[in-house]
């Protein structure tokens, strides 16, 4: 597999540190609030790289941290008139709600920065005792920037020019502008820990340096995140841990493309921020899915609306390619066009691997699926060979699960109530009393349901 090196700034082919296992690190949420689309779209890549890995055969461990101890997070919690641990409990629980909604599967582990202060402490010490850090007066503690040699290498920023840009604030104890906390002293109503420069928190880069190398080792595989994070968060990461090291952070380097609205770029201000749980009030999550697979990850992608349109008439196709393989009619014995078939299958798996290969393209891989639907639709139109319809409902299967797409919907998202009205339906129907079933739909309707007749029978969508 070829994959994109940010720091290297070409395609590599990704060669494990231990040959079948990969280790892999990407920057999770700040939990003080609901995600927004821009969060979704690095959530839903890399749980899609994983998922790939796994599909050609890597035991993947993939940690994906919570910030639970963060400026932010103070900042609101102050707001509520919350603790900052309460609030950070709450919307760790609405993150796995929505990321569930948007298929991201659980992380091997997901740390929370609170967890590992020892860790974080340790790793300051170290930094200080090597020369790359420093203690203030007031227990502040920075990071040394122009210590390491390699500063910038990921962004390709000039030091010298990130001087001409950079300020002081006047209660700063900073040797250099340029230089970054890595612990910040304690401050009325904030959360604190002992550490040997006083009472105080740590700062953000620090968190994930120490979070990663806790849990995958000093160095590991794959590190990944948005392009926004590629400086400072991720500069400073190599910065520090690599000064405390020795030893390179992370091999490979994957950053997804910005998410813009409309042609805009998202922010409060232009009134077009959106939260995962607010487009979940107007649309089905895998919709949102699949329309941030349909652009290769690199590249930037323009939600809007039409767009989400158009991955819902995209799944549905897909969907309907599902349907008529189960619902195929079976010939007595197999038949001349089922060698075909199981050859085509063969071509299909083998492109959609290809594209996957290069770079994680989901945009060509879905191309492929698309291919898959109108060759599965025409062989269903006469009866087939069962072990043939077979081959190609699993190898759908197959290859939408790899992407996250298609997972057979649970029940228990609609209310026993919905449920209870939509089995009433089907029975006043096929006693032919119309107005009842009407009666229903308008029910259903009122609840936030609508009701699509299928071939497999009726099946409740929310409004």
């Amino acid at each position: 597999m070829q994959i994109y090196n940010t720091m290297t700034r070409k395609k590599e082919e990704l060669i494990p540190l231990v040959p079948g296992q990969i280790s892999m690190y990407a920057c999770g949420p700040t939990v003080y609030n609901y995600f927004h689309i821009g969060n979704a779209r690095p959530f839903i890549v890399f749980d899609t790289l994983r998922r790939y890995l796994e599909y050609r055969g890597y035991n993947v461990r993939f940690v994906q941290n919570f910030t639970d101890i963060d400026d932010k997070m103070i900042r609101r919690a102050n707001e509520e008139g919350t603790t900052v641990k309460e609030l950070g409990e709450r919307f760790i629980k609405e993150y796995y709600h929505d990321a569930d909604a948007l298929g991201v599967r659980r992380a091997s582990v997901n740390p929370r920065a609170t967890e590992h202060i020892g860790e974080i402490i340790s790793l300051v010490s170290t930094l200080i005792e090597k020369g790359h850090a420093y203690a203030t007066p007031d227990g502040d503690v920075y990071f040394s920037v122009r210590s390491f040699e390699g500063y910038g290498k990921l962004s390709g920023q000039n030091i010298d020019d990130l001087e001409n840009g950079a300020r002081v604030d006047p209660d700063e104890a900073k040797r250099d502008p340029l230089d970054f906390a890595l612990w910040k002293a304690e401050k009325p109503g904030e959360p604190s820990w002992d550490s040997p420069w006083g009472k105080g928190r740590p700062g953000w880069h620090i968190e994930c340096s120490a979070m990663s190398m806790a849990i995958l080792g000093e160095t590991f595989d794959i590190h990944g995140g948005g392009q926004d994070l590629i400086f400072p968060h991720h500069e400073n990461e190599i910065a520090q841990s690599e000064a405390a090291t020795g030893h390179p952070f992370a091999r490979y380097w994957m950053h997804n493309g910005y998410i813009n609205i409309d042609n805009q770029k998202m922010s409060k201000s232009l009134n077009n921020f959106f939260t995962v749980r607010d487009i979940a009030t107007e649309f089905d999550l895998e919709a949102v899915r699949m329309f941030m697979l349909s652009v290769q990850y690199r590249n930037p992608v323009n939600f809007s609306r039409e767009m989400i349109q158009q991955a819902e008439s995209a799944l549905e196709r897909l969907r309907t390619a599902k349907e008529r393989l189960a619902e195929a009619p079976i010939a007595p014995e197999g038949t001349a066009e089922d060698a075909v078939f199981l050859t085509q299958l063969q071509d299909i798996k083998a492109r959609f691997c290809e594209a996957m290969d290069d770079d994680l393209n989901t945009a060509d891989a879905i191309g492929v699926l698309f291919d898959f639907a109108r060759t599965a639709n025409t062989f269903v139109t006469e009866p087939r060979g069962k072990a043939a319809i077979e081959a190609g409902q699993a190898l759908l299967d197959e290859l939408t699960g790899v992407l996250g797409i298609l997972a057979p919907k649970k029940t228990e998202e609609f209310p026993a109530e919905a449920l209870a009205l939509l089995e009433e339906r089907q029975v006043v129907r096929k006693a032919k009393n119309f107005a009842r079933a009407d009666e229903i739909r308008d029910a259903l309707k009122e609840m936030g349901f609508t009701v699509e007749d299928t071939a497999t029978g009726p099946k409740l969508k929310k409004l």
